[in-house]
Order: C-alpha cells, then structure tokens, then sequence
C-alpha cells in the first residue's frame, strides 16, 4: 500500500540542515548572507528588532513583542481560511461528481459523426501535446495532487531569486506575528522556499506521503486538508511566539507537511519507514511520529532557535486531530452540498 520511498527526514519549515525529522524553522535564523564589501558598513538594528540575518542584508525583520490583536486577527483568519478550504473542497468533490457523470451521459449520446471529429482533432494535436497528456494520465491520485502544488512551490522559489521582488516577498511570503500584515503571510509562506536544499526536502517528503494520504482521504479532502493546515501551523507559531515574545519571520511547507505525516502515521502506524541515504535503519510510522512530535515538543521548551518548533508541533497535532476525528467532520459537508446544489447549480441551470 506504501511506496517504499516514504521517509521521515528532512522535511523542514525552513531547513538547511541534514537533520532528520521534519522542521519548520525560524527564517531570520537560516540564512546568513555575505554582505558585499563594497557597501559601507551600516548601524546594526537594535537587538529587539533582528533574530538573526535574513537573505537580504539590508532588510531587517521585527521581533520581540507581539500585539495582541495582531494575535486576534490571526484566530478569525485561520478559523474563516480553514472553513473555506473544507467548504472549497466540498465545491470541488460536487463538480468533479458531476463531470464524470456528464461525460458518462455525454459518451453513450455520442454519435459516429462526433466520433470521427473527436479523431480528426486529435491527430492534430501536437506531439508535445500528446506526450503531456499520455504522461498526466500515468500519474496517480496522489501525484495528480503532488505536481500542481509542487509546480506552485517551484514558481515562488523562482520568484526569491528575482531581487526586485524582495520587499514583497519578505512583506508577504514570510509569516510574523509582529508584522504589519498578519493575515496572508500565514498562507502563503507555506508555499515559500528559499535554499534549493529547503524545497527538495520538503517536495520529497510530500511527494513520500502524498499518494497514500489522498488514497485515504481522496483528493478534495486532501488539499482542503493541506492548505488548511498551512494556515493552523502558522497560527501556532504565532501563538508560541506571542507568549515568548519571540517574533519573527518564518516560511516553508512543513507546517503543513507535517500535518499529513502526522496524519498518514496515526491512521497506518505499523507502516516501516526508513531515513534517506540510511535504507537499512527502519522503524514504525507510529514510533516515528512519536518521536518527531518529542523533538518540536522539547524545542518549544527548551528554546531552541533554528527551527520553527512551535509550527511543526501545531501542524502535526492537527494531523492527528484529523486521523482520529475527520471521519465525523468531514461528513458534515453534506448541507453544503446540498446548498451548493439546490442554490447555486439550479441557478446556473436556468
């Protein structure tokens, strides 16, 4: 049932190193950029407003304290966002339903005239075309899933590298509680990568446990599921560093990885995973995620820096959450189906 590459190392909120459990990590602590030698040197921030260095030297990042309703506005983003990905999900199960029982209809009503169009058009379809399509249709659920969410990671990876765009990459794909935009930063710094080791990591392990979490839950389940819970681990770090007046920036997919890890350990742990580059030590999903869980636990107590802990321990409680109790929740969606039908695709009907 599990493919053989599913691992449990390297997946990180911002890692760039070979550590071997998933991390999320504080960004003002992970890059320590060489400043050119032909700038004059300047005054160094005060010690409340930097962690660290960030990728762009002349950029400094707040810490410190939190406002609280920077905290208030994060709880209603994270519940309205959350809401909006399940029902979102919902929307999509109900039309993608809907275009398989239509094309269903549609190919018994097809007559020899629309068939012999349908080829003419075909052959006329490129050759890259057709390779696209015959090498899409190969793919799994899982991968199906994997590659659009992949390609969004790799598009804003491409985008760090543009220097013009700097400011409004660290504006709005880095998360800080103490920045002046709270709300959006904590969904879109899950797709936001910088180090090319940063977003392997993370893709790989995606990649790992992708496939036989969508085979569990089914697609649409499974992406209201990951980006919901992008949202939720970054609201749990805002949390942890509003009570520890630790602010600052943060960015990486591995809340949200975390999430189905967590997810896929709880519902199968008896599955034996093993660690990239150690294939002969291997142990059980259940012990793994017990042991990752210990680790961002011990580091939001003891303190640790280097890793967006608080993150990591959030996003994967939530996976948890899910793998014990999403088999109630998610049924729930049927009065919304039922309101998307009878409100929304009767109108269009008419």
């Amino acid at each position: 049932m599990f493919s053989g590459r599913i691992i449990c190392n390297n997946f990180h909120r911002f890692p760039l190193t070979t550590s071997k459990f998933p991390v999320r990590s504080n960004f003002a602590n992970q890059f320590k950029t060489k400043t050119s030698t032909k700038q004059p040197s300047r005054t160094a921030p005060p010690a409340a407003e930097t962690q660290g260095l960030t990728p762009f030297p002349t950029t400094t990042t707040s810490s410190g304290q939190v406002p609280p309703s920077n905290v208030t506005k994060a709880f209603f983003f994270t519940v309205a966002f959350s809401g909006g990905c399940f029902v979102g999900a919902t929307i999509l199960e109900y039309e993608a339903i809907r275009s398989r029982i239509m094309k269903t209809i549609d190919k018994n009503r097809i007559t020899h005239f629309m068939k012999k169009f349908k080829g003419e058009q075909t052959l006329q379809d490129s050759q890259l075309v057709r390779e696209v399509k015959k090498f899409w249709n190969q793919l799994s659920p899982g991968e199906k899933v994997f590659a659009p969410l992949c390609a969004l990671n790799l598009i804003v990876f491409g985008l760090w590298r543009v220097p013009r765009f700097q400011g409004s990459m660290m504006k709005y794909f880095c998360s800080n509680p103490a920045s002046r935009v709270v709300c959006w930063p904590m969904f879109l710094s899950t797709f936001s990568h910088y180090s090319a080791f940063h977003i392997f990591a993370n893709m790989y392990v995606l990649h790992s446990f992708s496939s036989a979490a969508v085979m569990s839950l089914g697609k649409e389940q499974f992406l209201g599921l990951y980006l919901a819970a992008g949202v939720i681990s970054s609201f749990s770090s805002y949390v942890f560093k509003a009570m520890t007046a630790t602010a600052g920036l943060s960015l990486g997919a591995s809340g949200a990885i975390m999430t189905i890890l967590a997810y896929v350990c709880t519902k199968h742990p008896d599955t034996q995973l093993g660690i990239l580059f150690l294939p002969m030590l291997t142990f059980s999903a259940g012990t793994a995620i017990k042991v990752i869980m210990g680790i961002d636990l011990a580091g939001c107590i003891m303190g640790w820096k280097f890793f967006d802990h608080a993150a990591h321990l959030g996003g994967a409680l939530f996976g948890v959450y899910w793998a014990y109790f999403g088999r109630d929740i998610w049924p729930l969606r049927e009065g919304i189906l039922k309101f998307y039908h009878t409100n929304v695709r009767s109108d269009t009907k008419k």
